[in-house]
């Protein structure tokens, strides 16, 4: 019979100067700014098949989703709508960047089975973006 591997869980809260990350398995939290060489140094850190929970923000998170995809980790965008919900069922009270953190490493681990990982649109779907941002 095959074993099967589990995968690290990371939640990735996401603002426009800095990546505040939860790792569930050591439970341990850092931050680090969020601009591509950082991002590529954190993404070489991890170990193994890692799954990361990304609250979409603005354009803020596209860098981290795009090289963790390219790193072949699995990349989950959660719906800020959708957290605020969970949050709430949950009882969380507070709403910091580490407190979210760790609500998206929770909702990946709890609501995983039925998320699609994220994959790259179309080339024609960011340059359509990008003119509408225009």
């Amino acid at each position: 019979m095959a074993m099967r591997v589990s995968k690290s869980i990371v939640g990735v809260d996401v603002a426009k100067a800095e990546l505040v990350i939860y790792l569930a398995d050591p439970d341990l939290l850092t931050s680090i700014t969020n601009e591509k060489p950082a991002i590529k140094r954190w993404l070489k850190t991890l170990a193994g098949p890692t799954a990361i929970a990304v609250e979409a923000t603005n354009i803020y998170h596209v860098d981290l989703v795009e090289l963790a995809h390219e790193s072949g980790h699995d990349v989950y965008i959660i719906d800020g709508f959708q957290l605020s919900n969970y949050r709430k069922s949950v009882g969380g009270r507070s709403k910091t960047d580490a407190s979210d953190a760790r609500l998206l490493a929770r909702f990946l681990k709890n609501e995983g089975e039925d998320l699609r990982p994220w994959t790259p649109p179309p080339a024609v779907y960011g340059k359509l973006q990008s003119l509408l941002r225009r």
